[in-house]
């Protein structure tokens, strides 16, 4: 049986993460204000980058919500799939994840 407290308390641990690096992309985003066109150009290349980690961050934030809400039903640790047991192996690296391995190959 998986610990769930343990992959609650990292679960929680990332989603703390998150937010915090979500408001500072937010915090950079907001203070590109150059008046010189190329220091702007870069600027705006930058912002492109910072948009995708802030892209890929909320992705993962929606993936972690889905995991806590899992714990709360009694599901987590099950894959949503098959319905078998994740492997704690699979879950300490990625404790969002609602799939075994062979159904996560079946997905990608």
């Amino acid at each position: 049986m998986v610990d769930v407290s343990k992959y609650r308390d990292m679960l929680n641990a990332r989603l703390k993460e998150l937010n915090v690096r979500l408001r500072e992309i937010e915090e950079e985003l907001d203070s590109h204000q150059s008046k010189d066109w190329e220091e702007l150009a870069v600027e705006r290349e930058e912002d492109e980058v910072l948009e995708g980690l802030g892209t890929s961050g909320q992705d993962e934030i929606i993936k972690i919500n889905a995991a806590l809400a899992r714990i709360e039903e009694g599901e987590f640790g099950f894959c949503a799939t098959c319905g078998t047991e994740i492997s704690s192996e699979r879950l300490d690296v990625l404790p969002h994840t609602p799939f075994c391995r062979d159904c996560a190959a079946k997905h990608a």
